[in-house]
């Protein structure tokens, strides 16, 4: 079992200097502490993420750390130019010595589309996502890039950056196994462990049904399947129950918050993580697990053996959890968890 921390970077009453400068030093821990991998998100116009640019944040984590994988998660296709998107990879690539993984996807929040001047149906964000994803692809393993399609129209174009690992970094895709699991990407499932012990077999059995070991995106490389869940480490299960708690409140808001002002309700939402922000609800379907370093520790080895995923990815900094709170959970979990990759 691999160990990664998930990263919105949620706003709070600091400065974004004072925000960037703590995260740093929690991937640094996370790095010395033997985190396989550290993920961040990436979306716009909310307080759920202070950092919605990942290639930058990214560019200064590389330079503060040394093993952990870094992955955003994932770069909005429909938000970026593919060939802006070629050279941040390559860029990206290069600064962390190969440590780069890129997770994809089109983004499931229309007013973040529809803010940005975006078609927010989501067939057509969908059709924008597949057609920049090929046009990247074909950059990242191109000379001169020669590129037709809907939205995308490059003629010849030389291509000067390329990643460090060829053909490209292993590539994510999140959420939904269907298109994961056939395509080669690695993913991350989510919910009670059942729920997610199905998405697990049913992704392998769709990755080894198309082959993608020998044709997907990640070619020769062994499938990573990961779950998720929120973390809160304290000194007991009471009191960490009620810290949990309190931060999920302010976890729910600032997850919502962008539907919220575009009128939307939590029913309307198409995946709703806070639980409409019922933290008992929350636990229940395996989206937080709050406690003794103990109990998380029995939770997170159960979890894992039930559902039969490669990573747990966890986050320590959410809600109103502050930096201090989050690097004694995260430090918790690791000496609990023994989270160090084997060399």
């Amino acid at each position: 079992m691999r160990y990664g921390i998930f990263d919105h970077m949620e706003l709070r009453d600091t400065s974004l200097q004072q925000l960037y400068r703590e995260r740093l030093q929690y991937v640094e821990a996370a790095d010395q502490a033997g985190f396989w991998a550290y993920f961040k998100s990436e979306h716009h116009l909310t307080p759920l993420d202070g950092a919605p640019c990942p290639s930058v944040f990214l560019a200064a984590a590389a330079q503060r750390s040394e093993r952990i994988r870094l992955i955003p998660l994932v770069y909005l296709l429909p938000f970026h130019h593919p060939l802006r998107l070629v050279e941040e990879i390559s860029m990206l690539d290069n600064l962390c010595n190969g440590r780069l993984e890129v997770g994809v996807g089109r983004g499931i929040a229309p007013p973040e589309h529809e803010m940005w001047g975006l078609d927010p149906a989501p067939e057509a964000a969908r059709a924008r996502s597949e057609e920049t994803l090929e046009a990247v692809r074909a950059g990242l393993t191109s000379e001169r890039l020669t590129f037709h399609g809907e939205f995308w129209h490059f003629e010849d174009v030389p291509i000067e950056l390329h990643p460090l690992q060829q053909p490209y970094p292993p590539l994510w895709y999140p959420g939904n196994v269907d298109i994961a699991g056939p395509r080669g990407f690695n993913t991350i499932v989510g919910g009670p462990a059942p729920v997610a012990a199905k998405a697990v077999a049913r992704y392998r059995d769709l990755y080894q049904a198309a082959d993608a070991g020998r044709t997907g995106v990640n070619p020769g490389i062994a499938p990573t399947v990961g779950c998720a869940a929120r973390v809160f480490i304290g000194d007991d299960d009471a009191s960490a129950e009620a810290r949990a708690r309190q931060a999920w409140a302010a976890y729910t808001h600032n997850i919502t918050l962008l539907w919220i002002r575009a009128g939307f309700t939590t029913q309307q939402m198409p995946t709703d993580p806070s639980a409409g922000g019922d933290f008992d609800v929350a636990c229940q379907r395996g989206l937080v697990v709050a406690g003794s370093a103990s109990k998380v520790a029995d939770y997170v080895q159960s979890y894992g053996e039930a559902t039969g995923a490669d990573l747990v990815m966890s986050s320590f900094c959410w809600g109103d959890i502050d930096h201090a709170e989050a690097m004694r959970s995260l430090e918790r979990f690791a000496d609990a968890l023994g989270v160090a990759v084997p060399a």
